[in-house]
């Protein structure tokens, strides 16, 4: 059985999401950046399958 997502978590975090990467359109992430894409990213699955964000 599927978990519902959290709707308010979930748009929050593909709002930080767009921000992000619109931020640094057109080039690589650097390294660090990556590591916090990958964060933004944790926190969306979370949000869709109804985890607290760690």
């Amino acid at each position: 059985m599927a978990t519902p997502c959290v709707p308010d978590a979930t748009a929050e975090a593909n709002r930080a999401i767009r921000e992000f990467m619109a931020a640094r359109a057109g080039r690589p992430l650097w390294a660090e950046e990556q590591d916090k894409y990958e964060q933004l990213l944790a926190a969306w699955a979370a949000a869709v399958h109804g985890h607290p964000t760690p």
